[in-house]
């Protein structure tokens, strides 16, 4: 492969995508720095209209039989298309949202469902297409891809986006598998020179950006800087310390938040049911699933619309009737920004302690198949949390705060959580970093960071955003009803570099090869000094296990046969773990996949 010619960061999003590059630019000084650009990317609008937008929305339209007229969905690269990703299968899901694959991003890290096997969009009739979230996301790539080499490689095949360093962001609290399904979708995509950069890094990135030299003038040593991240389907926190090494500053990612699946989504689900009791009240009768589907992404548009324009006072919006009376039965009403705004305050951003806990939700014995959404939808009693905890193990408080974010756009949800922060500082300045476009920050940032890791621009130091361990069982007499004793071996430490690999040391255990085996992996992200080969016997709440891996290791050996190995942990330089066994008589080695594989 020839020498990547751009650095290229892409931001594959719940809600939208985009795209950034980053170029080497001169001065008329002669001095010469980056600069940061962002593709404006082709899609259909309306049925047979082509046009180009700065983002691409995360939406997949898969059309029933005659829905689409042909022709009416092809693009300048692609002819007789049956589906549709952008702008229109966004539009689509207000009118037939059983058809429009949203939410990919979601679904690629919730391990209850197979992540290659069709299952969106979720509530679809079965008769209907579905993709799997990989191929869904494969798909939102795909398109990135091409409207990319249409625009930017016409005339010179070196710069086809297969060609470049492309850096692809992730949220910093996504697991070992989600990481790996989204390096499948790239590859698939035909991307394969690529590295995984955590959102709330990018963010930061983005932010040193848009100052250039002068984020140093904003930041002083001994800062502890928040960026509190509110994306389409997860909320993400991230703390990064300002520190000195040999007179210049340094950065270094500390803390990443738990896994919280909280968003827009949730946000425009929250509007629908609000939205829905308007309606009640002027004695409209009670939506069906598919009229409340409609209203869902009518509210998600008028929320975008709201937050993005403070001119704008309300939005209309129009659902389809029933059978027969489509046009005749149709329901009108209106998201006014006063409802936006009191039911994203009251509900997702209330006043908190520092104390508080996020509520955790009694559950029913039955529940319907779905997105393990968050029980507490308070991101402020999330971030209180994480503050919490955080702050007493860093034994300092919090002095700047960086939102990303659409929903941030609406400054009385950026002034709520910046007040909160600033109480639970007793007193201790925290000042807001602004300064970066709250829809392009990912994709600019991730390609500044590309720039970055060639020494053209300050780094992060990040790595591993939790310590991962490996379940070992305990000999012990077998007790009918009741698994053997586990301990818990630290195998991969909080902070690991990427391209680094590191021995568990002191560690000779036995591997059962050749028959079905069950392994089980834990992850933690308050542990930060657990090192390779420290064993927990008691966790609690310190760690949460990650979905097991079955498989049957193959071997020269027969089967059940207890191996003597040693544990050797990487990280790739594309972002994602390894972990190698190897024989103590060296003759096979096995590598195995961090929660991999679908729990079945």
């Amino acid at each position: 492969m020839a020498e990547p010619v751009l650095d290229v960061g892409i931001d594959l999003g719940t809600t939208n995508c985009a795209i950034s590059y980053c170029i080497k630019v001169e001065s008329e000084s002669g001095a010469s720095g980056e600069e940061v650009h962002t593709l404006t990317v082709p899609q259909v609008a309306h049925p047979g209209a082509v046009e180009s937008r700065r983002l691409l929305p995360s939406f997949l339209y898969l059309p029933g039989t005659g829905e689409a007229a042909p022709g009416s969905l092809d693009l300048p690269w692609a002819s007789g298309r049956d589906f549709s990703v952008g702008e229109f299968a966004r539009r689509q899901s207000a009118l037939v949202p059983m058809r429009v694959v949203h939410s990919a991003k979601s679904w690629l890290c919730h391990g209850a469902v197979d992540r290659r096997q069709p299952c969106l969009p979720w509530r679809g009739s079965p008769e209907d297409r579905k993709l799997s979230p990989v191929q869904a996301s494969t798909a939102y790539l795909r398109h990135l891809v091409d409207a990319w080499n249409r625009q930017m490689a016409a005339d010179n095949p070196a710069m086809r986006l297969e060609n470049q360093a492309v850096v692809l962001t992730v949220p910093a609290s996504f697991d070992p598998a989600a990481r790996e399904f989204t390096v499948e979708a790239a590859r698939a995509a035909g991307l394969e020179n690529i590295t995984l950069l955590e959102e709330p890094q990018a963010a930061f990135y983005a932010w040193v950006e848009s100052l250039r030299d002068d984020w140093r003038r904003q930041v002083r040593v001994g800062d502890l800087l928040l960026v509190c991240d509110v994306g389409g389907g997860t909320t993400d926190f991230s703390l990064i310390s300002v520190a000195e090494n040999s007179g210049a500053l340094e950065l270094q990612r500390v803390a990443v938040g738990n896994h919280i699946l909280l968003g827009g989504d949730n946000m425009d689900l929250a509007l629908a049911h609000s939205a829905s009791q308007e309606l009640a009240s002027r004695g409209i009768p009670k939506l069906s699933v598919s009229q409340f589907q409609q209203l869902v992404h009518c509210c998600r548009q008028a929320k975008e619309s709201l937050l993005t324009d403070p001119n704008r006072e309300a939005e209309e919006f129009t659902l389809l009737g029933q059978g027969t009376r489509l046009v005749g039965g149709s329901i009108k009403g209106q998201i006014s920004r006063a409802m936006v705004t009191s039911c994203l305050l009251d509900g997702f951003f209330p006043v908190c302690s520092l104390t508080d806990e996020p509520k955790k939700a009694r559950l029913g014995g039955l529940q319907e198949a779905g997105l393990p959404y968050a029980h507490d939808p308070a991101v402020t009693r999330h971030l209180a949390a994480f503050v919490r905890q955080q702050v007493a193990g860093l034994g300092r408080p919090v002095t700047g705060i960086l939102f990303n974010g659409g929903v941030f756009k609406s400054t009385p949800l950026r002034e709520r959580v910046l007040d909160l922060v600033r109480t639970w500082s007793e007193g201790t300045e925290v000042r807001l970093l602004e300064g970066i476009d709250l829809d392009q920050a990912v994709s600019v940032g991730a390609a500044y960071y590309g720039a970055a890791k060639r020494g053209k621009g300050i780094r992060i130091r990040g790595g591993a955003s939790r310590s991962y361990y490996l379940g070992v069982e305990i000999p012990a007499p077998a007790v009918p009803g009741m698994e053997p004793p586990i301990k818990a071996l630290c195998v991969v430490p909080f902070g690991m570099e990427e391209g680094t690999a590191a021995t568990v040391p002191g560690v000779e255990l036995s591997l059962v090869v050749g028959e079905p085996v069950r392994f089980r992996f834990f992850a933690g992200a308050s542990r930060k000094s657990d090192k390779p080969g420290a064993w927990l016997e008691e966790w609690e709440d310190d760690l949460v296990e990650l979905n097991p891996l079955e498989t049957s290791l193959q071997s020269q050996k027969p089967p059940g046969t207890l191996q003597p190995v040693h544990l050797r942990a990487s990280m790739t330089e594309v972002g994602t773990l390894e972990l190698h066994c190897h024989s103590i008589d060296q003759t096979e080695n096995w590598k195995l996949e961090f929660e991999a594989r679908h729990q079945s």
